[in-house]
């Protein structure tokens, strides 16, 4: 019948579709359950709203750059909750030296300290250099988002975000909330970002630049492993990010 048939290609259009997904993306990538909030997290520093209870915590652990590190001079874990209209993230950092040497927000934003969030809408992967397939958000110190716009230039990307993070002992709790916007996204145009809705996919891996005090970062640290070619490549590659299913 017209049913069945219609079911038949809705399944063959999800295998498609997942089977895409994994060929776009390296193997043994992370899988994440968010939990919905039902009262959003306040994006203020402080990690005692109830939302950030049901989810669980996921590492920030894999050295992409720079020598051995200690855990007083780097540790980091992050949480992941969502609403209908954008997803909170909770990092908790140790880093015993807060470093800032570029004022200019689109200078050298990488080789300060900054958490840095990389989000697919889709989960589709794939190369995302100069183009919107996926963000690659850099939270500086200041709370400003920076990555590369289409016309190949660093862009503040703040009004996708807010951030805010807070000195608790020896650790920074570091909140964010991200706008979800798709690969139709336009600098400078009229966007609205996507409804988000039970059961949705979206592509994220989280990292941390950390510089001491030095001209360059010193180390970078990321959530996803990188087990082949350059280990800093996810502001190019959206097949290095982690799946996210949003949860009930």
């Amino acid at each position: 019948s017209t049913l069945i048939a219609f079911a038949a290609f809705g399944f063959l259009l999800l295998c498609t579709t997942l089977g895409q997904a994994a060929e776009n993306h390296l193997p043994d990538r992370s899988h994440y359950s968010a939990p919905h909030a039902a009262v959003a997290p306040v994006v203020d520093g402080d990690a005692s709203d109830a939302a950030w209870d049901r989810a669980r915590w996921q590492t920030i652990g894999y050295r992409w750059l720079g020598p051995e590190y200690s855990a007083a001079d780097f540790q980091g874990r992050f949480k992941v909750v969502w609403t209908g209209e954008r997803i909170y993230l909770l990092a908790e950092i140790v880093d015993d030296i807060l470093y800032d040497a570029h004022r200019d927000p689109l200078v050298q934003y990488w080789d300060d300290d900054c958490l840095e969030i990389f989000v697919d809408e889709d989960f589709s992967g794939g190369e995302h250099h100069y183009n919107h397939n996926a963000f690659a958000y850099h939270f500086s110190l200041d709370n400003q988002a920076i990555d590369i716009g289409t016309d190949r230039k660093a862009r503040n990307y703040s009004h996708h975000t807010r951030s805010q993070w807070r000195q608790q002992g020896d650790k920074i709790i570091w909140e964010v909330s991200i706008d979800i916007y798709d690969d139709t996204y336009v600098d400078d145009g009229d966007n609205d970002p996507v409804a988000l809705l039970a059961g949705k996919v979206i592509g994220l891996m989280v990292a941390y630049c950390d510089n001491d005090g030095s001209e360059l970062r010193e180390n970078f640290i990321g959530s996803e492993s990188v087990p082949t070619g350059a280990k800093d490549r996810g502001y190019i590659d959206a097949g290095l990010f982690g799946k996210v299913v949003l949860g009930e």
